[in-house]
């Protein structure tokens, strides 16, 4: 009695201690948020787990002393392998239905068809392995609870000990490497034509972008009239030329910058990736792009959109929808800044959208670079030739 006097005083105290943080915390909820960790809250969730341990050891304690004054009475005690067939039942039922809820609920909040071509089959390669796997999973989980309980133990048959059978092995081996091995390798060829994205010799890609990552954006560089970007050099990066431009190549001259990424549609795109700190990556979920930028190592990616931005506001029933480009690694405390437009238009859009692109090379920039003062003394010089001529 002493014993369960003082276990149930103990328990008072501690859900006292977690009602007093509980309400602490809703009388500080409307308080200014303060950086570092919720020790009010941490302690709370503990003593609830102590809680609920005691509560389960001592429900325990009750059982086993039921069990034991049956005994003594030459009564049978409580049935546990028919309590935990009937839990098994229960546990295949209760699965199932969060399964069906989880693809009824959750899966209506997937993305919307793929926005490029080589999405279309990236989704068919998901698709096909989600169904077969599915299927494996519905019947093994049903297989597993079933005979659970069909075959609980019964005092009226004895459990036949079967060790080994050659036949079996082979079946549930043979079977799932076929399936992988069609899976794995149609998933490659899939991956790697999407991942050749080499240039192929007279089809080059229509237009040519570079995206660089930095702590905390992405910076986007087009091409100027001649359609070639101009060399980076990582140390040219000072002051206004945060891209490390050489602007002792001339295809430099023409670059445009862009705070927002334009693409016409069914025009192969190349991105250029670069990072100047740490990893990023570029991902576009719509259009299923996504590569690392990774410091030192330039690479790039190609891919045809096919969809207009207008065309999936329609499809999407939302006017204000945008594509997004993202970086998809946690690249720092500022990293969900990391967000650029991406817009879809017809080529006449963009041809309008370029035409009114302001040049990378800045007259601060050129100040900066002393490049106007360059460019006067060659005017100059060949005013003078002229003369002389």
């Amino acid at each position: 009695m002493k014993n369960s006097k003082k276990l149930l005083a103990f328990l008072a105290v501690f859900m006292l201690s977690g009602t007093n943080m509980l309400m602490a915390q809703t009388a500080t909820g409307d308080a200014a948020a303060k950086p570092g960790v919720n020790w009010l809250s941490v302690s709370f969730y503990i003593l609830l787990f102590v809680v609920v341990a005691v509560v389960i050891a001592i429900i325990g304690r009750i059982l086993r002393v039921y069990e034991l004054s049956q005994q003594i009475r030459g009564k049978k005690g409580i049935q546990w392998n028919n309590i935990m067939g009937i839990c098994c039942l229960i546990f295949l039922v209760a699965g199932m239905s969060a399964a069906y809820w989880d693809f009824t609920n959750q899966g209506s909040m997937s993305l919307p068809e793929a926005a490029s071509k080589h999405g279309v089959r990236i989704d068919e390669m998901f698709l096909v392995t989600t169904i077969i796997t599915m299927i494996v999973f519905v019947l093994t989980q049903i297989l597993l609870f079933t005979f659970l309980f069909r075959y609980k133990h019964s005092e009226k048959r004895r459990a036949y000990f079967y060790p080994h059978n050659n036949t079996i092995e082979k079946v549930w081996t043979i079977i799932p490497a076929i399936v992988l091995t069609i899976l794995v390798i149609f998933g490659f060829f899939t991956w790697q034509d999407v991942e050749n994205s080499a240039d192929v010799k007279g089809q080059p890609a229509s237009i040519n972008v570079d995206i660089t990552g930095h702590q905390f954006a992405w910076e986007i560089r087009y091409a100027g009239p001649d359609g070639i970007l101009g060399k980076k050099d990582f140390r040219l990066t000072a002051g206004a030329n945060k891209l490390g431009i050489d602007f002792k190549d001339k295809n430099s001259m023409d670059d445009l910058q862009a705070d927002t990424l334009v693409l016409p549609v069914n025009k192969t795109i190349r991105l250029n990736i670069f990072a100047q700190d740490v990893i990023h990556s570029v991902y576009m979920p719509h259009f299923r792009v996504q590569q690392n930028a990774v410091p030192g190592l330039p690479t790039f990616f190609k891919f045809t959109p096919t969809i207009t931005t207008d065309e999936m506001r329609r499809k999407v029933d939302d006017p204000k929808f945008e594509y997004l480009l993202y970086c998809n690694k946690i690249c720092g405390s500022s990293h969900y800044n990391m967000q650029r437009v991406v817009r879809v238009v017809t080529q006449d859009e963009y041809n309008q959208w370029v035409a009114r692109l302001k040049p990378y090379l800045t007259p601060a920039l050129r100040t900066e670079l002393k490049l106007a003062s360059a460019d006067q003394n060659k005017s100059i010089t060949q005013n003078k030739l002229a003369l002389n001529n």
